[in-house]
């Protein structure tokens, strides 16, 4: 009896398992990353939302509302290689947008390259420094190249590193011009392009692009007592900024979405049984770098036309293709531009910073210890880079003088920690450690990484764009949206590394080479 009932349970289970078949394979996938979205900002602004927006993402998606990067020092460049590699700076390389060049002494742009020309642009750019393969380039390869792969981005290192090695095009908003450029790195520049800059990219409209709330005043909220008074700005009031300003506003995501409007009219995406994607770049962060103090209201309004861009894009989709076929994944960058100095009437503890004076005591103490020379080569982005040649030169012990250099510099007033390469890759492991290797690359970083205490100013030589440390974790969110899909909110935290594979399972094709991270369920 009891045998019978549960050879019956098991073969209802197995049949029930067996009923549940795999949603179809999409036409097309479209990535959506909105650079430095905030999970806490696009909930507390909710008030000034439509309904076929953030609104429909939320109640139709299936949310997670703390997506969290595995390593430290998030900016996008970064964040954006991992989202579509499915793992750290440590493998794929995109330690930061920049990094010290230790051939030129010199900052290098993540995706400078002078082996390609640009089309409407004089940067030189390719994928080449991106050392692992992404999303993009395992769908060329498991279509055969039938797949077509577009990136659209107001950023130019977005837009390529979305794109990967073997998509079909990158396009990004020209910062000095206005038109949309690209790179000969990918093999289409498409004619339709051309045809837009000469017809309707936005430096034809610029002179008429003037932002101001959308709604009165009194609809924005935790605004600072002495904001009383709306917002305007007339973007074209500097011709040589201009467009940096346009890129650093809510209006470079109308951009995207009218130059992804002409994709969609003039080429054969998410129309065939090949599956493609789409890898688009939203900006969400604060207007022209200018801190959340400074622009309270402003932010309000940017998630406020932020929810009309993605509900137009919702809407573009599904004229043209038909939301049926698509699955969407909208992500963030998961970090926040730099905040300035709090008020000194609030008497928050810190203090200031100078990496380069730092630089200079270390290698007057080095000098002391080890003899003439400049042991210092550089110094970037809170790292700095020892001289190679030289130590190998004098016969001294590498690892020796980066563990004497960390003991000398962690003596500094505001430095909290001082991690050498040698200490990262073969030290003892802890979760802190775990995150700062898994940012280092061990041809692109430097000798030694600094930490600075919270609370602390990092000031910059030229005393421009000087920013408090905040060591606070940014929320950031990851929903998907398609056929097969069940809404829900999640708010366990869950890794970004996992998009990729997740992404690569709803494709059916493999994930990225450097994928060690499941797949999550939906």
């Amino acid at each position: 009896m009891k045998k019978g009932l549960i050879t019956s349970i098991l073969a209802l289970t197995f049949s029930g398992l067996q009923a549940q078949p795999m949603p179809a394979t999409p036409k097309l996938v479209v990535t959506l990353t909105i650079d430095q979205l905030r999970t806490d900002y696009m909930e507390a602004f909710s008030s000034l939302y439509g309904e076929k927006g953030f609104k429909r993402l939320l109640r139709e998606g299936k949310v997670f509302s703390q997506a969290q990067f595995p390593f430290d020092e998030t900016d996008r460049a970064s964040a954006i290689a991992t989202l579509y590699t499915g793992t750290t700076p440590s493998i794929h390389g995109i330690i930061a947008s920049t990094w010290m060049d230790t051939q030129t002494l010199r900052p290098r742009n993540c995706v400078d390259d002078p082996d390609f020309m640009g089309n409407y642009t004089d940067e030189n750019s390719s994928a080449s420094q991106l050392l692992t393969s992404t999303l993009s380039d395992e769908l060329k390869i498991a279509t055969r190249n039938r797949a077509l792969v577009y990136s659209i981005s107001p950023f130019r290192d977005a837009a390529i590193l979305a794109a990967g090695h073997a998509g079909n095009g990158a396009f990004w908003l020209n910062k000095m011009t206005g038109k949309w450029c690209s790179t000969t790195y990918y093999n289409d520049f498409p004619w339709w392009i051309s045809q837009y800059n000469d017809r309707n990219s936005p430096d034809f409209r610029i002179k008429d692009m003037v932002w101001d709330p959308l709604f009165p005043v009194t609809s924005y909220t935790f605004l600072p007592e002495w904001r009383t008074d709306a917002f305007k700005y007339h973007l074209n009031n500097d011709r040589t900024n201009s467009f940096r300003r346009l890129i650093l506003s809510p209006f470079a995501n109308d951009e995207v979405n009218l130059l992804t409007e002409e994709l969609l009219s003039k080429s054969t995406l998410g129309k065939d049984e090949i599956p493609d994607l789409l890898a688009l770049t939203y900006y969400a962060g604060n207007y022209n770098h200018k801190s959340t103090q400074e622009c309270a209201m402003e932010i309000q309004d940017t998630y406020a036309r932020l929810d009309r861009s993605i509900a137009n894009l919702l809407d573009m989709l599904d004229r043209h293709i038909g939301l049926q076929n698509i699955l969407l994944c909208i992500t963030s960058t998961g970090y926040a531009d730099p905040e300035a100095a709090d008020v000194g009437i609030y008497r928050v503890p810190g203090g200031e910073f100078y990496l380069n004076r730092c630089a200079t005591l270390l290698n007057m103490y080095l000098m002391a210890t080890y003899g003439e020379g400049q042991y210092v080569e550089g110094y970037h982005n809170l790292q700095i880079y020892l001289n190679h040649k030289l130590i190998e030169s004098k016969q001294l012990d590498l690892n020796e003088i980066q563990e004497k250099s960390a003991q000398f510099l962690v003596q500094f007033s505001g430095v909290n920690e001082v991690y050498s390469a040698n200490r990262l890759l073969l030290g003892p492991w802890s979760p802190q450690i775990e995150r700062i290797r898994n940012s280092f690359h061990r041809k692109r970083s430097g000798d030694l990484l600094i930490k600075v205490l919270p609370g602390w100013s990092v000031m910059q030589e030229n005393n421009t764009d000087n920013r408090v440390v905040r060591s606070a974790e940014i929320p950031a969110p990851l929903i998907l949206l398609g056929p097969g899909i069940k809404p829900e909110t999640i708010r366990i935290p869950v890794c970004t590394d996992r998009v990729a594979p997740t992404l690569a399972k709803a494709l059916r094709i493999r994930a990225p080479n450097a994928c060690q991270s499941t797949p999550l369920d939906f």
